[in-house]
């Protein structure tokens, strides 16, 4: 298949399926062809600049692929927090230098995948607090802002010490409410003091019986446009 034909078939499972992170597997299918002799063909459209190999047997068109959309095809259980998340929220000013994600699978020694995406860390977490977004692989800032405090308390450093944040007052207090009893006394005290609240939530039994620290009152409100 012709260069022009694969960018062509790709381009329309793009637009048609939101797919642009393909196995071998996949690319035979689409050219109608088996996998074990596709391998000369991806070597000659990798160097041609056609496609990328994002990470091992994960290809995709030239800038295609985001961190998000090529994580879940190397780790269905793992999401994008921490700094990196924070920085996509715009909440944060520093550019992170490694692509952090939580996961519930221990990837020894994969645990560390360079790609031309950057550098993409798996890190596996206990259960209490793993928590996959309910849309897409993104975590919310409030969630990325308690895993960024629960990584750098794991390395004996302040979260505030290394970062510059920003838009706080975009956080909901709501969602904050139901995510920090999962975190330990000092990733909360933390968090208040990034929020600049003068006492950090305490921890409750049970968040479904609305006994959730409430933040409301303490958080900064929202600008209004």
């Amino acid at each position: 298949m012709r260069a022009i034909d694969w960018q062509s078939r790709l381009q329309r499972q793009r637009e048609e399926y939101r797919k642009v992170v393909f196995t071998r597997a996949e690319l035979a299918n689409l050219a109608g062809a088996q996998p074990e002799s596709l391998s000369i063909a991806l070597q000659r459209l990798v160097k041609k600049g056609v496609l990328i190999r994002y990470a091992s047997a994960r290809y995709g068109l030239p800038g295609a692929v985001a961190p998000e959309d090529l994580v879940p095809t190397l780790d269905s259980s793992a999401y994008l927090t921490g700094l990196f998340a924070l920085y996509r929220h715009r909440m944060v000013t520093q550019m992170p230098t490694e692509i952090v994600c939580f996961s519930r699978r221990r990837h020894n020694r994969s645990r560390v995948r360079q790609t031309p995406l950057g550098r993409i860390v798996f890190i596996c977490v206990e259960s209490a607090v793993y928590a996959m977004p309910q849309e897409g692989a993104l975590a919310a800032p409030e969630q990325a802002l308690c895993d960024y405090v629960f990584l750098c308390r794991k390395r004996g450093v302040a979260a505030a010490s290394l970062v510059t944040f920003r838009n706080l007052d975009r956080l909901d207090s709501s969602v904050l409410d139901a995510t920090l009893p999962r975190y330990s006394a000092t990733v909360r005290q933390e968090v208040a003091r990034i929020l600049g609240l003068k006492q950090a939530p305490k921890a409750e039994v049970s968040i479904t019986k609305g006994s959730a620290p409430n933040l409301a009152k303490s958080l900064p409100k929202p600008c209004r446009k």
